[in-house]
């Protein structure tokens, strides 16, 4: 039968240096022991730990600003009377179909239809 537990009896806390607990594995009988210690950072190591740390901490913030910053200012129209949303989709995103361009101010601007009104304002988005 086998089992574990922890030997606290050879700390030597009697004025020599202390030893850390380990783990005895006791079987038949005979001990046997492994050690329990974990990872042990150095004043070097921890400094290294920390400037990693504290780049991907920089990376992040300077990658997170420049995306920010990357976005162009919204454009938007005012309708004129008697233009369509056609009209203005045709005009303001030349790049793409009128129907892919209608769409797409659709969904900037959270129309339901396809009608505009003389004095609306519409966000254009970038093509």
């Amino acid at each position: 039968m086998s089992a574990l537990a922890w030997d606290h009896t050879d700390l030597g806390y009697a004025g020599s240096t202390p030893k850390r607990p380990h783990l005895v594995l006791v079987q038949g009988g005979a001990r046997t022991t492994a050690d329990a210690g974990g990872v042990r950072l150095t004043r070097r190591g921890r400094l290294a730990l920390f400037l990693l740390v504290l780049a991907v901490v920089a990376v992040t913030s300077l990658t997170g600003l420049r995306g920010a910053g990357a976005s162009e200012p919204l454009r938007a129209v005012t309708v004129a009377p008697g233009e369509t949303l056609s009209q203005i989709a045709v005009a303001e995103l030349p790049t793409l179909s009128m129907d892919q361009a209608i769409v797409a101010i659709q969904i900037a601007n959270n129309l339901s239809t396809a009608q505009v009104s003389a004095g609306q304002q519409l966000v254009i988005p970038s093509s």
